[in-house]
């Protein structure tokens, strides 16, 4: 996509990007206060992987999905605080040395190479465990069913039925010849549930009907796919600096991708067909679904 093409989507969504990022900040500094006691350290490797940086994508489809049904932004940002808790936890443990060993993240040293690797390990799994005690904190939602809802899905996208299990699956080695269907699976997983449970949380939180659920649950299927093709992408031909991290990965392991498999040209096309069919779902909310359009599009132009 063109840089022509892509600035009106740059330009309805930077500013509302602007703000859930500083939004999210400011929870995040709220709830990781540094204590004067010996858990300080660990409390300071949770906010130095939180705080600043990072798209904060999964937050914005959050409370964008909730504005669709009225939703009070203070509860609709605890959805986009929790989720974001639970997609920094997974890029910790990403990063460690058993897993991808990346020694950059966000343009700086991950928090396994800036603190250590036990330290590193207990500050993803207390940001996991914050992200339900967030959720079900009655600020979020008064109705301990809403929560309870909430809180189920959010662990079943983190767990093995999602990101863990998809992340799981891209450790293991290529027994068989890799199609795109075993591709798409893969990344269902590690990739689109957690992006499908932030659009349908704002769903949950309005009380949205069967109808409108499905709609958006359609679209982020096809959104976290287009993500993952971009993401393939920019490890090929993107830049280091401006991605803040070390890029060639998969070429490097070996990996398929859809990029090896469809080529760079026809995985862009393929990319492009699945924002079209992921913003075909969102008719039924005609012009106040423009943001969700726009980060779609933004998705798959993106430089880092």
């Amino acid at each position: 996509m063109s840089s022509a093409a892509l600035a009106p989507s740059w330009e309805r969504i930077e500013r509302p990007l602007v703000q859930i990022a500083a939004d999210i900040d400011r929870l995040f500094d709220q709830v990781l206060p540094v204590p004067d006691d010996p858990s300080a350290l660990l409390l300071e490797a949770m906010r130095y992987a939180a705080i600043g940086g990072g798209k904060r994508l999964r937050p914005l489809l959050a409370t964008a999905s909730a504005d669709l049904f009225g939703v009070p932004r203070s509860m609709s940002l605890r959805a986009g605080l929790a989720v974001e808790c639970v997609h920094v936890h997974s890029l910790i443990h990403d990063d460690l040395p058993c897993m991808d060993d990346d020694d950059l993240r966000r343009g700086k040293p991950t928090v396994h190479v800036a603190f250590d690797e036990a330290t590193a390990v207990l500050a993803g799994d207390s940001l996991l465990a914050l992200a339900f005690e967030i959720l079900c904190h009655p600020d979020t939602h008064p109705k301990a069913e809403v929560r309870s809802e909430l809180t189920k899905d959010l662990a079943r996208a983190a767990g093995a039925h999602g990101m863990a299990g998809g992340q799981m699956l891209d450790l293991l080695p290529m027994q068989q010849p890799v199609d795109l269907e075993s591709i798409a699976r893969l990344q269902r997983l590690k990739t689109g549930a957690i992006i499908g449970w932030a659009v349908e949380a704002g769903a949950i939180l309005g009380a949205a009907t069967t109808e409108d659920r499905t709609s958006l649950r359609g679209y982020a299927q096809n959104l976290g796919l287009a993500f993952q093709i971009a993401d393939d992408l920019l490890d090929c031909t993107g830049d280091p600096e401006k991605a803040g991290k070390r890029l060639r990965k998969d070429s490097e392991h070996g990996k398929e991708t859809f990029v090896t498999l469809l080529g760079e040209k026809r995985a862009r096309v393929q990319a492009e067909m699945l924002v079209e069919q992921a913003i075909e779902h969102l008719r039924p909310f005609e012009r106040a679904s423009a943001i969700f359009e726009a980060l779609a599009r933004f998705a798959i132009a993106r430089d880092h």
